[in-house]
């Protein structure tokens, strides 16, 4: 069964990716300075996904199956690829004289973004953002959702409309990960700098300081 198409990536992209435009938002959760601050303990880390260091009724916590890949050679194609999820089976369209090179490179592109996707699926951000809000005591957003257009930031934020936005780039990390950046800019919705007031909301969350080393590491993923 067909479940859709994830769109197409052009030859000329292998070279040099297209600029995207991301939206008015705050700093990056892993990039502004840290100020001084107390270090609050953290409870034991968990390796498993997003869903499994506080489980919530009716979130998956094991991750989707790996895809297997079929690609298919195109005469018909000059210069674009196409992906397409056909039951567990992503069947990927690529120009027929694409060299091994270029090939390799379609496949990274699309296999990451549909696992990206799917893995993102499994995630109830809406219920994970209110009950994070309802535990920290911090205002839910009139909504929260996975972006795939911020490549400099894991998180985002806006104060006005009470709109989150989450980089799919973390749709693979620790619930305990995701679960900070959703603090993070739950608190912005109170606080729009990084001063003082806001890192004392922010700390509300106890795994702040392993958060914040975590994403530090995985920065430019």
């Amino acid at each position: 069964m067909t479940t859709g198409i994830a769109g197409q990536l052009s030859l000329y992209d292998l070279l040099e990716p297209p600029t995207r435009s991301e939206p008015a938002t705050a700093p990056s959760a892993a990039r502004e300075p840290s100020p001084k601050q107390p270090t609050v303990a953290g409870k034991a880390m968990s390796g498993q996904a997003i869903g499994d260091s506080e489980p919530v009724a009716g979130e998956p916590c094991n991750q989707p199956s790996p895809l297997h890949v079929e690609v298919i050679r195109s005469k018909r194609r000059r210069k674009t690829a196409q992906a397409q999820l056909v039951g567990s089976v992503l069947e990927i369209r690529i120009p027929a004289g694409c060299s091994q090179k270029e090939e390799r490179h379609f496949v990274d592109h699309f296999r990451s973004k549909f696992e990206r996707s799917r893995a993102a699926a499994m995630v109830d951000l809406e219920h994970r953002a209110g009950r994070l809000a309802a535990r920290h005591g911090l205002p839910e957003p009139t909504s929260i959702r996975w972006v795939s257009n911020q490549r400099r930031q894991w998180g985002s934020c806006t104060p006005v409309d009470r709109s989150i936005r989450l980089s799919d780039r973390m749709a693979g990390f620790p619930g305990w990960v995701v679960d900070y950046v959703i603090v993070h800019e739950l608190a912005h919705l109170v606080q729009a700098d990084h001063g003082p007031a806001f890192w004392d909301l922010v700390n509300r969350y106890p795994r702040t300081e392993r958060a914040r080393g975590y994403l530090m590491a995985k920065d430019g993923v």
